[in-house]
């Protein structure tokens, strides 16, 4: 089981769902990923740009302009620390509300 951690960098919706994409593939075309989250090219070469820095990502960009991402290991470990977290933030969430529920009923 990995180790709750929530990650800032992951965090915002879009590289989030990017990370999330790629966490399901072993490598996803530029073009997929744009139109899956329905991005503009820009838009997701920055995300990328920022995920491959914090080596998150491995970007290739082949001879015939093919670009295509895939996570690495640490991107995969800091991803599923981060579901991880937001899955203990849901869990606790539901617990304190349930407690809440009950006080105000009394």
């Amino acid at each position: 089981m990995t180790a709750p951690r929530f990650d800032e960098l992951i965090h915002p919706s879009t590289r989030l769902s990017i990370v999330s994409l790629l966490a399901a593939a072993d490598w996803a075309d530029f073009s997929y990923i744009r139109d899956q989250l329905g991005l503009s090219d820009s838009a997701l070469s920055k995300q990328l740009s920022t995920l491959e820095q914090a080596g998150y990502v491995t970007v290739d960009r082949t001879i015939r302009r093919r670009v295509r991402a895939r996570l690495t290991t640490d991107g995969r470990v800091a991803f599923l620390g981060h579901v991880a977290a937001l899955q203990a933030i849901v869990a606790t969430a539901n617990t304190s509300t349930g407690s809440a529920g009950d006080r105000s009923r009394n």
